[in-house]
């Protein structure tokens, strides 16, 4: 029988989770009539966050979850409790990736997608070492971007992106193309107009739709986090990665510790 205190975490990330969704509703019919089509996904960020909490996040209705670094989405994925309850759970990784740590991130049940492939050695080391694990081909990828040119962010450059889109879609038969990310800069401040980053991240996917003749609803895109998911969907975003309002706000790890330090989630590091 479960607990109260358990009982009473769904009720409240449920709350959470149904505001998140009304308010993403919200933004998806502010888009303009030629924005994209695609209706926007929620990756609930659990980075830091107990098992418990993914449960009942997942109790509640919620299948996409994103994880920043590899030790937790590895031990996370195999929990026997998240195996048990969360059979049709889905995991992003968002983190930056190190390969000599991609055997350890494929080691995950239900790995779903990888956002951030940031240059063409990385993805030629993930497509290898997915042929080891049939149960994860093809495994979804999208392309991350460093948008706001800052050197503490992951991504690649925007002019290299078209390069590294092509080497997957023809040199990696173990992944799918599915789109592009990027984290942009923090805190923009709109009244000052349109993100920068939403919109140069916009710009690329018009390339990569053009040069491979690929239609638009082809190309996700993820950008928009807990402070402009909104906003990020009414610009087109079709994955907006979402942490603290759902969850609550976090504690990070001590310098040194962990994988990454880099967040792709909705939060600066503290």
């Amino acid at each position: 029988m479960r607990s109260a205190a358990l009982r009473m975490a769904e009720l409240e990330v449920g709350q959470a989770l149904k505001t998140v969704y009304q308010r993403m509703e919200q933004g998806f019919l502010r888009r303009p009539p030629n924005s994209s089509k695609i209706p926007p996904r929620l990756v609930a960020v659990s980075k830091t966050k107990p098992v418990e909490m993914i449960i009942s996040a997942y109790n509640n209705g919620q299948l996409h979850f994103g994880e920043n670094y590899i030790q937790e989405i590895e031990a996370k994925g195999n929990h026997p409790d998240i195996v048990a309850q969360c059979k049709n759970i889905k995991w992003h990784f968002i983190g930056n990736l190190q390969r000599n740590k991609i055997n350890k991130l494929l080691n995950t049940p239900n790995l779903f997608m990888v956002e951030s492939v940031n240059s063409i050695k990385l993805a030629n080391s993930l497509n290898q070492s997915c042929s080891k694990y049939q149960s994860l081909v093809p495994l979804h990828v999208m392309v991350q971007i460093n948008t706001s040119a800052e050197e503490n962010k992951s991504g690649c450059h925007p002019d290299e992106v078209k390069e590294i889109v092509e080497f997957v879609i023809n040199q990696c038969p173990n992944l799918k193309f599915c789109g592009l990310m990027t984290i942009g800069s923090f805190n923009h401040d709109l009244s000052k107009g349109p993100n920068p980053d939403f919109q140069k991240l916009i710009s690329c996917k018009d390339e990569v739709c053009e040069h491979f003749q690929m239609s638009p609803e082809e190309v996700e895109l993820s950008m928009g986090m807990s402070n402009d998911f909104e906003h990020a969907i009414e610009a087109g975003s079709s994955n907006v990665r979402v942490g603290s309002l759902i969850f609550g706000a976090r504690s990070y790890p001590a310098k040194g510790q962990g994988d990454n330090h880099l967040t792709n989630s909705d939060e600066k590091p503290k």
